[in-house]
């Protein structure tokens, strides 16, 4: 199993207990959830959005959808979806579409939706597209530093 090599040190670095999980190759966050046997409000994905021009990150259940409107009130201006060509060199360390929910390890604001909350564990990519992690949300929030909010619609 692998994972970012900086994605590592800052767990390593802050002490935070967590599991390797691999799963077969899933190119999605609904079939990493499928292939990983967990329902898709437990495992968090990582979508890169633009509000003019800055890049910021929203984390999510996998099986909800951001609401860009709420978003964009949290951030304070209008977000878009990005383009994997306005976010290619941002996460080198990571498979295109695998970063995991830490923007803060590439300088940039996130956002996390309160209802990731519900659940003690939480399951992210961890930089490639056959392997997660399984952490305490509690840990992930206090290390992530995301701005936490309600923006995300089931389904």
């Amino acid at each position: 199993m692998t994972m970012s090599a900086r994605l590592k040190s800052f767990l390593d670095d802050n002490k935070i207990p967590y599991t390797m999980m691999s799963h077969s190759p899933a190119y999605t966050a609904q079939a990493s959830a499928a292939t990983l046997h967990i329902p898709g409000k437990e495992l968090a994905k990582t979508v890169v959005l633009r509000s003019g021009e800055k890049t910021l990150l929203a984390v999510l259940p996998a099986s909800y959808h951001v609401n860009l409107k709420r978003l964009a009130a949290m951030a304070g201006g209008s977000v878009r979806l990005a383009s994997e060509q306005e976010f290619a060199g941002l996460f080198s360390d990571c498979e295109p579409g695998a970063m995991p929910p830490f923007g803060n390890l590439y300088d940039l604001p996130t956002y996390m939706d309160e209802s990731l909350a519900a659940d003690e564990e939480i399951v992210f990519n961890a930089g490639t597209h056959r392997d997660a992690i399984r952490m305490k949300y509690a840990d992930l929030v206090r290390i992530a530093k995301p701005t936490v909010g309600a923006f995300a619609d089931k389904g």
